[in-house]
């Protein structure tokens, strides 16, 4: 996997903060600046951090999976990637404003939109992603759910609430692609 297709990987992951964010910022009046540092340090260290935690179950399941690791691969970002696709054309547009100022909230979205992270970590592993790679993923991961929380926050009143759901439908085409990228090239190798 080059730097490249890890950026890109990075920006598919955190469309689900970009789309929360928003509507946070869309509905929230204001936010603190430590409040506003919380909230985007939560999403950063939950994203990046889920995604080695699954890298790291992932690598120790290898020797089990590693006849079908490239279905493996594909399936899981293939579902990921589907199941944001059709939240964002299927789900309802009247939900509540989601206040990330209150700790237990922030926590909570956090974990359910990292979700996604813990099973392309496991991926990652399946495609053998090195430890030097896997570092970098997890900077880039890190970094590009900080911005793309900074931006939903900052952004939420200009942006409108239907960017939201635009986002969350690019995210889900991304890692959708990238599933499919890993199983065409396992393919190719093995024909």
């Amino acid at each position: 996997m080059s730097i490249l297709e890890i950026f890109i990987l990075s920006l598919g992951l955190c469309f689900d903060t970009f789309a929360v964010s928003l509507s946070s910022g869309i509905c929230l009046p204001y936010i603190e600046k430590w409040t506003f540092i919380k909230i985007v340090s939560v999403f950063a260290v939950f994203q990046s951090g889920l995604t080695l935690l699954g890298w790291l179950a992932g690598s120790s399941l290898l020797k089990y999976i590693g006849g079908v690791d490239h279905w493996l691969a594909f399936v899981l970002l293939f579902y990921i990637g589907g199941k944001m696709v059709y939240g964002s054309l299927f789900s309802r547009s009247d939900e509540i404003c989601v206040d990330l100022r209150i700790t237990r909230t922030l926590f909570t979205v956090a974990v359910a939109t990292s979700i996604d992270a813990l099973a392309v970590g496991v991926t990652l592993a399946i495609i053998n992603l090195s430890i030097s790679k896997i570092c970098i993923a997890w900077v880039f991961i890190a970094i590009t759910t900080a911005l793309s929380a900074i931006a939903g926050i900052k952004g939420g009143r200009r942006i409108g609430e239907k960017a939201g759901k635009r986002s969350e439908l690019l995210g889900g085409v991304i890692l959708m692609a990238i599933g499919i990228k890993i199983l065409v090239e396992h393919l190719e190798i093995l024909s």
